[in-house]
């Protein structure tokens, strides 16, 4: 089956083609709110769980990683094909870091100057990461899941805590974990989706039956798996959220 280079380069994309859409397509909605559950579980695992902290650290990670991290992704290559001007992208980082570490900042007091390492080692992960610096090190499947998995509930334990225990520790490799499951999956739904042009072949049953491979068949469970994992996590996040602040 031939593919559609000009398509949708992600299943969340909107095709459009107003500035709304394409800022939609940015933020990558269904990913942004996966790495934010992130967030969520890592506060509520913590022996207290303070409203104010909880509400602040996501709003810190939704700025970085939902605003900032995906400009930058979009500015280096323009993996989404959106018609955002880069002056546009560049502003969209500028200002969603310095909210963030404005956030980390004001924290710092209540918190403790520990979590200065945190803002620090976040804004490295998201311009490290996207701009693939230090010649693309820091952009890789381990660094994707330490950088969007682990640290986020490292971080919003530690901003809850100001120490980092053994649940946070639990949670933090349940995360790696499954990012590692989300880029496992995600990498070749996105190569399907971005740059396979053809595929052929088809597969051969026992009962002497065949089915033909396509690009849709191949692309359809990987990106149902993704929506599904990234709905149980918000759900999960939520419930967590409602069971310790309610």
């Amino acid at each position: 089956m031939t593919g559609t280079p000009n398509g949708a380069p992600a299943f969340y994309a909107r095709r459009g083609g107003s500035r709304r859409d394409d800022w939609w397509t940015l933020l990558h909605p269904p990913y942004t709110l996966w790495h934010l559950s992130y967030v969520v579980i890592g506060a509520c695992v913590a022996p207290r769980v303070d409203g104010e902290r909880l509400v602040a650290t996501v709003l810190a990670f939704a700025l970085a990683v939902g605003v900032a991290a995906h400009a930058l992704d979009e500015l280096h290559g323009r993996p989404l094909r959106t018609g955002i001007p880069s002056a546009s992208l560049i502003a969209a980082t500028i200002a969603a870091l310095a909210g963030a570490v404005a956030l980390g900042v004001m924290g710092v007091g209540r918190v403790g100057t520990g979590l200065i390492g945190f803002i620090v080692v976040g804004v490295i992960l998201a311009v490290g990461y996207n701009l693939e610096l230090v010649g693309g090190r820091l952009h890789n499947d381990v660094m994707f899941a330490l950088s969007w998995g682990a640290f986020p509930v490292l971080t919003a334990y530690y901003a809850q805590a100001g120490t980092i225990g053994v649940a946070a520790i639990a949670a933090a490799i349940a995360a790696y974990a499954l990012s590692a499951a989300q880029r496992s999956l995600s990498t070749p739904a996105r190569n399907l989706r971005r740059r396979a042009l053809l595929v052929t072949g088809t597969i051969e049953h026992t009962d002497g039956t065949t089915t033909p491979l396509t690009i849709d068949s191949l692309r359809t469970p990987l990106e149902a798996a993704l929506k599904a994992m990234a709905f149980g996590l918000v759900a999960l996040a939520a419930s967590l959220a409602w069971l310790r602040l309610a």
